[in-house]
């Protein structure tokens, strides 16, 4: 009623309000309400704070619906779909894996992986492999808080891949993430294909352009690479050569291993040694305050010393075992026992025994096996509310004490607020144990699955209707639903569910564009069927929406299948529901409604794609209209449009005009970002700004300068250039006194003041400054050094925008040269820098000298990627050109022939996505496009 209910409350209130990092919400009325309004407060501050997502407040704008207040959920990482929930799975995944206290002698596998961080490029991964339960993940977690800790510059990217058949083990989500991680940290908004074989073959590439705008090393983990579905099919890039800043380490299971893998350099993980053994147990024992006896110390010490009984996993357990009876039962006893079980399922037994045995009644028992068994045939796992309403006779009391015995003893963990078995060995050990009717047994427990998220569905979709909620599907049942139909091989019943609007857009919506696409590939739908099916869904849903709140609704449904059918390149069935969407907005909202805007913006992507630039410059033109005065001129919103904008007018060649919009968008962001005070190291330029004045009265010392160096780079990010150029003066001067004119530090400051200077367009300045660099670096690094390679391609673009195209050649020709020794000479970067210097020597006139290194580009690319593939075509044009200007039209007609027949070819795969251009008159990209400001400058290394 308002009051408050008691002295305790009002003390805590009290606490509360003197705390700067809590916050209390003040609510009268029902229980519900009030659960709901802190929930939502909780999501946001994840997405805003944790994840660092875009949240989009009106401040108060009256725009005509509650529900615009957020971004819609689909669109915090601007046009890229992305699941906070996949996102949160990685970080729990990555906690659980870490949180073991006892290392295990774990250093001398520091020092390796720290070897293999520092060893010289190009290096294949390393594979860190042993046994189950041999505490890989646990080494991968323990080294990956070190570097963060001790390499703040290193960028590492991690991925715990958790049961096979998880969606944490699908191989296209993983690379999408890595991915999507990869452009996050360099600031990149770009477009990014969703078909799964794409997604797989492209990843390459984004790894090399985005590792070139990462000035430190970058960290790829993927533990358990081999339980993702087809493994050595899906990773190929790993055979590949990685760029030479990036390193990957991978761990496998010892048997599960691919053939080929057992070539890469192996950190392998020994047994554990009678000291480390004594240790762990020890370490549980002690926390329940059980003394072993020297005989018993003894008896563990000989049990443990098999392959199958001395690695992390089975002593971990049978400690925790141990300790559990320690105190109230006969601990030789239960040693005696332990000792009978020689690999860690056999353990997994006894101790699910002994929770059976600790349980009162039959009852409990069976509710024990029914937990278990729903748990491990479930997709993702099972929440606790779903096993009350699955089993109505289990209480919350029951299901607690036996939540709180499974946890202890390692059999279950939570993720995501899901269920599910901590480890592989607890699952066989539960089939072993509770499933011997095998498939039949598991198929009758997915089945009550089934009918329970069946049940779900159908409530979900009545309260809907009865009360127009837009949250019609969960996703739970989202992720569950369609799999189970495909594990129980019921084709039928998964395309029926498949044809349930909200599935299908809750499980886009939330990126799992692969997993959709599968599923109807095993219904056996082509692309073309799969849209007409849904088109008709939509129509006769459209028959029955009434009111406001419905065509809202059906109008989100228009668009997401329009996004789902550009993305699968059915540009002309895109076509239709995008503008469907459009006008359902326009009648049942505003025509500057926002979500408006967001139609605009959708229908001009599919006519970019289509190449129909004027049509797509109009709608881009008043979706940026309609953001402006909905949200003001300086939201992310806005940045977005001008984003957008901007690569059209790219596409058209119409550069100055691109640039203009690209650094307005640049600011917008950048204002963003301090606002918010999370995103690319703002937090960071506050920290080191306190730093200043010690660094003013300080000594001139390497850190010192290493310090006003990075700051000169932070002012530079915001776009404070005078500020930015004072810090790297004085790095540099500091850096000459301290360690001589000649060190390759140096070099570094020269490079960034170089930089700073052609940003403010004082080309004579940073020419001076880049050719200073490059002196120092050719005397001091090795011919095929990587920050060598770096300050001749950006001379060699100055040399080239200047118009002094003789001193731009030898640095193309010697761009060549370092990537022939790092690469070798038949991969795909010596084909790029090939046809940079080629097209260099066509703007010189200099057709003769340009042929043959285009010739020698088009066969590396035809043998790194295939005939048909983009590269090859657009090297194919770029001869065609050539020998058109030599005269030899019948050559170049057969030549763009080809080339045509790859990009129409192209357009059929994916939708007609524009490639980069190159052509006789320009380089293969353009630097000011391809990279941000902040790429062209190199942090410090520490």
């Amino acid at each position: 009623d308002g009051r408050v209910s008691s002295v305790s409350v009002q003390q805590l209130i009290e606490q509360i309000s003197c705390m700067n990092k809590a916050k209390m919400i003040d609510h009268v009325g029902g229980v519900e309400d009030g659960a709901y309004e802190i929930y939502n407060y909780v999501e946001k501050i994840i997405k805003q704070d944790i994840l660092g997502c875009e949240m989009t407040d009106l401040e108060g704008k009256d725009l005509g619906n509650k529900e615009d207040s957020t971004a819609p959920e689909e669109e915090v990482f601007g046009d890229v779909l992305w699941d906070a929930h996949d996102e949160r799975e990685q970080m729990e995944a990555f906690q659980q894996a870490s949180n073991s206290t006892c290392e295990l002698g774990f250093e001398k596998y520091f020092e390796r992986l720290n070897d293999l961080v520092a060893a010289p490029a190009p290096i294949p991964p390393l594979l860190v492999s042993g046994g189950p339960g041999s505490g890989k993940s646990l080494l991968l977690s323990k080294w990956i808080q070190l570097q963060q800790k001790h390499s703040p510059n290193t960028l590492i990217l991690y991925h715990f891949v958790g049961r096979p058949m998880s969606t944490s083990s699908e191989s296209a989500l993983i690379i999408k993430r890595l991915t999507l991680k990869l452009m996050q940290h360099s600031w990149l908004v770009s477009p990014l294909t969703f078909d799964p074989a794409k997604l797989l073959e492209e990843f390459p590439r984004w790894l090399e352009k985005l590792s070139a705008r990462h000035q430190g090393s970058i960290i790829i983990i993927i533990d358990s690479i081999d339980q993702i579905q087809q493994a050595e099919k899906h990773m190929k890039w790993l055979i590949d050569p990685l760029p030479v800043n990036v390193r990957v380490i991978v761990s496998v299971n010892v048997e599960t291993c691919p053939q080929a893998w057992r070539l890469w350099p192996t950190l392998h993980l020994d047994p554990l040694n009678s000291k480390d053994v004594k240790s762990l147990i020890s370490a549980e024992c002690n926390s329940a305050n059980v003394k072993l006896t020297k005989e018993q110390e003894k008896k563990l010490e000989r049990h443990c010393r098999s392959a199958t009984t001395c690695n992390a996993l089975y002593v971990t357990l049978l400690g925790k075992t141990i300790a559990c009876v320690g105190n109230t039962g006969n601990i030789d006893e239960i040693l005696q026992q332990c000792c009978q079980c020689q690999d860690t399922v056999s353990l997994y037994r006894l101790v699910l025994r002994s929770i059976q045995e600790s349980l009162q009644s039959d009852k409990e028992k069976g509710l024990l096996r029914e937990i278990l068994c729903v748990i491990g045939v479930s997709h993702n796992g099972v929440s606790e509310s779903e096993l009350m309403e699955l089993y109505p006779e289990l209480t919350s009391a029951v299901l607690a004490s036996l939540l709180h015995s499974l946890h202890k003893m390692c059999l279950l963990t939570y993720g995501c607020g899901l269920l599910k078995f901590q480890h592989l060995q607890a699952w066989e050990m539960v089939k072993l144990e509770y499933m011997e009717g095998g498939e039949n047994v598991i198929s009758a427990y997915r089945q009550k699955l089934v009918e329970y998220f069946t049940m779900q569905l159908r409530v979900l979709i009545f309260i809907c209707f009865s009360f127009n909620s837009q949250d019609r599907v969960t996703w739970r049942s989202a992720d569950e639903l369609p799999w189970l139909f495909q594990q129980q091989g019921d084709k039928q019943k998964l395309h029926k569910c498949l044809l349930n609007l909200f599935v299908s857009q809750n499980l886009y919506k939330r990126g799992h564009f692969a997993e959709l696409l599968s599923y109807w590939q095993l219904v056996g739908k082509d692309k073309s069927s799969m849209a007409a099916e849904y088109f008709d869904s939509l129509k006769e849903y459209e028959k029955s929406s009434e009111g406001e709140e419905s065509m809202i609704c059906l109008a989100d449904l228009y668009e997401t299948l329009g996004r789902f059918l550009k993305d699968l390149g059915l540009l002309s069935q895109a076509v239709a529901p995008l503008q469907r969407s459009l006008e359902i907005r326009e009648t049942a909202l505003d025509p500057d409604h926002p979500r408006v805007a967001q139609s605009l913006h959708q229908l001009a992507g599919v006519y970019v794609q289509w190449k129909k630039f004027g049509n797509a410059e109009q709608l881009y033109k008043q979706a940026l209209e309609i953001s402006e005065n909905a949200y003001g001129a300086e939201h992310p919103r806005v940045a977005r449009e001008l984003d957008a904008l901007a690569t059209l007018y790219q596409k058209q060649n119409k550069y100055e005009q691109a640039e203009q919009l690209r650094k307005k968008s640049f600011k917008i962001r950048q204002k963003a970002a301090r606002q918010k005070g999370s995103l690319c190291g703002f937090a960071l330029l506050r920290q080191r700004a306190l730093q200043l004045e010690e660094l003013t009265l300080g000594k001139d010392t390497p850190d010192n300068a290493r310090t006003l160096n990075e700051l000169g780079v932070l002012y530079y990010l915001q776009n404070n250039l005078e500020t930015a150029e004072l810090f790297l003066k004085r790095s540099l001067e500091m850096r000459e006194r301290v360690l001589g004119s000649d060190h390759p530090d140096c070099a570094q400051s020269l490079n960034n003041l170089a930089a700073l200077y052609n940003e403010k367009k004082h080309y004579d300045k940073a020419e001076e400054l880049y050719e200073k660099a490059l002196d120092i670096r050719r005397r001091a690094l090795a011919p095929d050094h990587p920050s060598l390679a770096y300050t001749v391609k950006h001379l060699a673009v100055l040399y080239k925008k200047m118009g002094k195209l003789d001193k731009a050649v030898p640095l193309y020709e010697l761009a060549v040269e370092i990537r022939q020794k790092s690469f070798g000479p038949k991969h795909p970067s010596v084909a790029t820098a090939l046809v940079n210097l080629a097209v260099l020597y066509c703007q010189m006139k200099k057709q003769i000298e340009a042929l043959p290194l285009y010739e020698r580009a088009l066969k590396i690319y035809e043998d790194s990627f295939g005939q048909m593939h983009p590269r090859v075509g657009e090297t194919l044009k770029n001869l065609a050109v050539l020998s058109y200007e030599r005269g030899d039209f019948e050559k170049a007609a057969e030549l763009y022939k080809r080339a045509m027949e790859i990009k129409e070819a192209e357009t059929l795969l994916i939708g007609g996505k524009a490639t980069s251009r190159h052509s006789s008159s320009g380089d293969t990209f353009s630097l000011k496009s391809a990279l941000p400001p902040n790429a062209l400058l190199e942090h410090g290394q520490r």
